[in-house]
């Protein structure tokens, strides 16, 4: 009787008049749900019990990926920048003037701590952004210079091809840009030869003595060299932590920085650039020494 029936019913089979319980099949379940039903159950509510669009998933049970959560979108893409656009002024103090120190700290500048105090450190930074956003340097921190600090340019890369870690010198706008490991790490306003030829009497090695030549910094490519800590008292005055990289010239702090080329052919520093050059310009790296003044 058995062995009668079992071509009938795999006939059946075989033409879908029969079904059977697919395995694992939970009690209740339509047998002919597709594994995605089974997997998922009951249609997810539009809505959480909160009243907020539920979360749509996958045929797997994963949550969809949304525009928001996609990753690639805006990943790379800064938020705005909004200054204060308060007109400052040398000596004024506020949030507006901490929000500016944080702002040129984090674009690679030195104004001092972000203490709210306008002062002479944060100063040579604003002109150090001025000259490299092509504004013609100033005390005042007006319009132009918020529009640029909102949206900034980059240094002049002088020396294209030079290596990651390298100082570049640029003396038509009178600044010094720092890379490291092919990125800015510091900018810096500077003072460099005032191309005027000098002779000067001053007491060296004992005696007094006459010393002249052309306060002008050669343009090329060099290394640094040797260094002091603290201050150096050369025959033309005094040098705060320099580094030599031709000669005798060298980058080294100094009271006065103006915005003028004013020095003997050294390349002079604000105090507080000075005092972290040397931790981060180490022997041997090079110096490259582009353009010509010219007054603004």
């Amino acid at each position: 009787m058995v062995a009668r029936l079992l071509p009938r019913v795999a006939a059946l089979l075989t033409a879908g008049l029969l079904a059977v319980p697919a395995c694992g099949a939970q009690a209740g379940q339509r047998p002919d749900a597709s594994p995605a039903a089974m997997r998922l159950g009951p249609a997810a509510p539009s809505v959480t019990p909160d009243g907020f669009p539920a979360p749509s998933v996958t045929p797997d049970g994963f949550p969809a990926p949304s525009a928001a959560s996609d990753g690639a979108a805006g990943r790379d893409t800064p938020p705005p920048v909004t200054a204060p656009r308060k007109t400052l002024r040398l000596g004024a103090d506020g949030q507006a003037v901490t929000w500016l120190q944080k702002r040129l700290i984090g674009l690679g500048y030195r104004p001092g701590e972000a203490d709210g105090q306008y002062g002479p450190t944060t100063l040579a930074a604003v002109w150090a952004f001025q000259k490299v956003n092509g504004i013609k340097p100033t005390s005042t921190v007006a319009r132009r210079t918020w529009e640029a600090l909102e949206t900034p340019k980059t240094p002049r890369v002088l020396a294209p091809r030079g290596r990651g870690t390298r100082a570049e010198v640029d003396l038509t706008r009178q600044i010094m840009v720092l890379y490291v490991g092919g990125e800015v790490e510091l900018i810096s306003h500077i003072s460099s030869g005032s191309g005027i030829p000098y002779c000067e009497t001053a007491t060296w090695q004992g005696s007094e003595q006459e010393f002249c030549g052309s306060a002008s910094t050669p343009t090329g490519n060099y290394r640094t060299t040797w260094r002091v800590s603290g201050w150096h008292r050369s025959y033309l005055g005094e040098l705060y932590n320099p580094i030599f990289f031709n000669g005798g010239i060298a980058f080294h702090g100094a009271l006065s920085v103006p915005l003028h080329p004013a020095s003997h052919g050294c390349v002079r520093l604000p105090m507080n650039v000075a005092e972290e050059l040397p931790g981060k310009l180490g022997k041997g790296v090079p110096v490259h020494v582009r353009g010509k003044f010219r007054s603004a």
